[in-house]
């Protein structure tokens, strides 16, 4: 759609200087080129959590438009996983192409949501592992768009908290991270945390999408806990959901990973910032950069686009057999 529709550029820059710092020979290796020369993609790990700042709805469609574009060859657009609001599960059509895709729907009630990511990342994780295939969890700690009825939230959470509050950014929840890292670290040895800093100049996506990015290996860069000391406990309820376990959290542990995150999101916040100052995320005047023109790579993958409509196609005509 985006080729067809809305042609978009992909302006690539990496974090030089903090954490989840890229080196040259990184940026060298991870870089994908074609016969010609011509940027094609990243060579990134092909599992790990992807997480980003959250503008406008299509957020998490630019963000899947991104992971084309990572080791290609893996495929893995075909294994990301998005967390949705329950109530958009049964919408016609596109819902039932949702469930297609394995993307998870919660109720944003954490007290009933910690089962069905429990069970879900289970199952995702462990297939992803046992099938050699890659994975790719999308997750927006801020847990909603920043706007000017979500700033006041913002301040008043932060006011509670008794830290600053953020400019460009919403103040980040920590509790569904710091749960995903935890239960997916044991089941992915090489889990990556990718953090991803988008920015639209004119706040709308064509032609261009900023990107700035930081990748980290969640057991040595992530402070998730000591999982060696904690006992997995079976979920309450969970008798039908064979293996399914949630690890209880530690609350001194809790308070650093909500430190880390929030320190992280205020570099994301004067990164921002400064980008909007100088046009660019880094103090390197002249930062590596890659652009990657958001095409298909073969004709033949549009009809992968539309895979939400297979679903709602086989049930028509099944349905037209049966009536026959």
């Amino acid at each position: 759609m985006c080729q067809w529709f809305a042609q978009t550029r992909l302006v690539v820059t990496f974090e030089r200087e903090g954490v989840g710092k890229f080196s040259d020979e990184d940026i060298e290796n991870y870089t994908i080129r074609d016969d010609k020369g011509r940027i094609t993609g990243l060579d990134f790990p092909t599992k790990f959590v992807l997480i980003a700042n959250h503008q406008i709805y299509a957020d998490w469609w630019y963000a899947w438009c991104f992971t084309y574009f990572l080791s290609p060859r893996a495929g893995i657009h075909r294994y990301i996983y998005i967390t949705l609001k329950k109530s958009l599960r049964w919408v016609p059509v596109v819902g039932w192409g949702m469930q297609f895709f394995n993307f998870i729907f919660l109720a944003r009630s954490w007290a009933s949501d910690r089962l069905q990511l429990a069970s879900d990342l289970t199952r995702l994780g462990r297939a992803a592992e046992a099938e050699h295939r890659p994975f790719c969890f999308l997750l927006y700690p801020e847990g909603t768009l920043v706007s000017k009825d979500t700033r006041p939230i913002s301040k008043k959470f932060a006011d509670k908290i008794g830290v600053s509050d953020l400019r460009h950014v919403l103040l980040p929840r920590s509790t569904g991270l710091h749960y995903t890292l935890r239960s997916l670290s044991p089941r992915i040895p090489s889990l990556k945390l990718l953090d991803m800093t988008v920015v639209y100049p004119d706040g709308i996506p064509p032609p261009e999408i900023h990107i700035h990015l930081r990748l980290l290996d969640v057991k040595g860069q992530v402070p998730i806990g000591d999982l060696s000391s904690t006992k997995p406990t079976p979920v309450d309820g969970a008798t039908d959901r064979k293996g399914v376990v949630e690890v209880e959290i530690p609350s001194n542990e809790k308070d650093m990973f909500d430190v880390w995150l929030r320190e992280l999101w205020q570099e994301k916040d004067e990164t921002i910032g400064r980008f909007h100052e100088t046009g660019s995320f880094s103090k390197d005047p002249a930062p590596p950069k890659l652009n990657i023109p958001i095409q298909l790579d073969r004709k033949l993958q549009i009809l992968d686009a539309f895979c939400f409509f297979w679903p709602a196609a086989l049930a028509y005509s099944w349905k037209r057999l049966r009536s026959g």
